[in-house]
């Protein structure tokens, strides 16, 4: 991904979109379902309650009160009300189109940048039209070197933070261990991930282990607006709100790096935005960077570009192919996000539906396990002959997408390529398909193509678009085509304990090298560190590791304390 206008580069993420508040809970059908709607008569309370008066049926069909002296009188009949729904459709264009900053392909998609409000940014408020970039803001401390939504959430960002904090004990035990030492004292990190909770315990973490931190998000959609401002409140300059237009996202990173008197030496980057900046825009910065820590398929592949051209001047580790992020960020979180991101959005059944995979990595291999408990039929596409055998052995058929699209209710794209459903895949879906991607990069789907004259885009919910074809059929795009997980849905903590963990030691071990350790080159994070990692997680089960004997360890030709498996291993 490559900076805007200029030095654009066609994989940058496509710019979020304007969309104007949903309908408020005293407005619309929900209204009419209000207790308030209309009071039960006292006269029925009356003849439920009395046993003095009996009541009977009048001729007319009315009801009727008979006293105990045998007077008949009609009772107050209750009115019943129709739950009204309106005639016509609901208008969401009606406020102005924005100028200047914003891209004008914004009123075109009409997309939602609102906070997602059932769990992600339930303290944001979507009404507040003004640009984080016009505010003057300042913490408790009369700081103002950040930019938030609103810092005035910095309160209940510090409850998820601390709830986030029970549920990651390994970077926990960490931060106890290592504070005293200090391994990242005089560490400047500049770093580009989602802004969640976790991501905070992360920060905090690396400060309390002597860093200093400047951050901003890799994702637009998946900012928590009240932890970013709980960051800020605690004196992180962050940069990053929910809703970030394309040209907010690289004037986010740029304030993060360019800083008179702060020279970053490590980077930590999901997804290689960060690098790719630093790298085309300040070159002589990027030469003093000590190390690069990338967690993302995307990135990754960047870095490998860049060290194959003979471009990458500094070391970089690749956390993403580390067993502990393959296996538990990758397959565990992702098998049970899927049904998370899908269900909030769309609020759908299951059971029985026809879906697609494109792609049977170890995201893939989460999420068509998920859906294949759910009762869902499950077909997987895929380039390479072992991941295809694989997903033929788990019970999956092994189809070309051209194969299915017509009849499929759902497709997912996890391959982290680009241009996996193009445009005449979208052409072809049934009505009412569901598209959504759980890669990194938003390049997957050709979501470009889809903003055309001819086509109309109508927001259903946050980040939930119908976009309708001529002849009446639509489709249910969901995050625009970016990471449907983090966009419109969480992650399991546990899980992020994990990966964070692996983070913050290799930006320890980068950063603590001996000079000469580490070449001009990408490298894989130590073994010994893999196991270090899953160790200290495993007191949450109250686990118990097997010790080998002197015996079985010259037998293996092992070291006791490991590591356990050479690198070549499959897990």
């Amino acid at each position: 991904m490559g900076p805007p206008a200029g030095g654009g580069d066609p994989e940058a993420p496509a710019p979020a979109a304007e969309r104007p508040p949903a309908p408020g809970p005293g407005s619309g059908p929900a209204a009419a379902l209000s207790p308030a709607a209309g009071k039960v008569p006292q006269a029925s309370a009356m003849k439920r309650s009395d046993p003095h008066h009996q009541h009977q049926r009048h001729r007319d069909g009315g009801e009727a009160l008979v006293s105990p002296d045998g007077t008949v009188t009609e009772a107050p009949r209750t009115v019943k009300k129709q739950i009204q729904f309106a005639d016509q459709k609901q208008e969401f264009n009606k406020r102005p189109t924005k100028i200047g900053r914003r891209s004008l392909s914004r009123s075109i998609s009409q997309s939602s940048t609102d906070s997602y409000s059932s769990a992600a940014s339930y303290t944001d408020s979507s009404d507040d039209e003004t640009s984080p970039r016009d505010k003057q803001q300042k913490n408790s401390k009369g700081s103002s070197d950040f930019c938030v939504k609103n810092i005035k959430q910095a309160e209940f960002g510090r409850r998820e933070i601390e709830i986030a904090e029970q549920e990651m004990p390994a970077l926990m035990a960490l931060r106890k261990r290592a504070q005293g030492e200090k391994p990242l004292a005089g560490a400047k990190i500049v770093g580009c991930t989602h802004i969640t909770a976790q991501t905070a315990v992360l920060m905090e973490t690396l400060g309390a282990l002597g860093a200093q931190c400047r951050w901003a998000a890799c994702n637009i959609y998946s900012t928590l607006n009240e932890v970013a401002a709980a960051l800020a409140e605690s004196g992180f300059p962050v940069f990053a709100w929910k809703g970030e237009s394309e040209d907010d996202f690289w004037w986010c990173i740029d304030r993060c790096v360019n800083v008179e008197g702060w020279q970053p030496n490590m980077i930590l980057d999901d997804g290689g935005d960060l690098t790719h900046w630093i790298y085309k825009k300040y070159p002589n910065m990027f030469k003093k960077i000590k190390g690069i820590v990338e967690e993302s398929v995307t990135g990754v592949h960047r870095l490998y570009q860049l060290s194959k051209a003979g471009k990458l001047c500094v070391p970089a580790m690749n956390v993403n192919d580390s067993v502990t992020k393959q296996k538990f960020d990758n397959l565990y979180c992702c098998r049970e996000s899927i049904l998370d991101g899908l269900k909030r959005t769309t609020d759908m059944m299951f059971g029985g539906k026809q879906v697609v995979v494109c792609g049977y990595g170890e995201v893939g291999k989460g999420c068509c396990a998920a859906l294949k408990a759910m009762g869902s039929i499950v077909y997987v596409t895929e380039i390479d002959p072992i991941c295809a055998l694989q997903a033929c052995m788990d019970g999956f058929r092994l189809v070309k997408l051209n194969e299915v699209i017509r009849q499929v209710d759902i497709v997912i794209t996890c391959t982290g390529n680009k241009n996996v459903v193009t445009r005449e895949h979208l052409d072809r879906m049934k009505n009412s398909c569901i598209v959504c991607n759980m890669g990194h990069s938003n390049t997957e789907i050709d979501v470009a193509s889809l903003r055309t004259p001819e086509l109309t885009w109508e927001r259903v919910r946050s980040q939930v678009d119908h976009v309708i074809w001529p002849d009446g059929k639509r489709i249910v795009l969901l995050a625009e085509g970016r990471l449907l997980n983090l966009s419109c849905s969480t992650v399991p903590t546990f899980v992020l304990s994990i990966t964070a963990t692996t983070q913050a030691l290799a930006l320890i071990e980068l950063y603590n090298a001996p000079e000469g350790r580490y070449k001009q080159d990408v490298y894989l994070l130590p073994k010994k560190m893999d196991e270090y990692v899953a160790s200290l997680h495993l007191p949450t089960f109250d686990a118990h590791l097997t010790e080998l004997t002197d015996e079985q360890a010259k037998y293996l030709g092992l070291n006791k304390n490991g590591p356990f498996k050479p690198n070549y291993y499959r897990y």
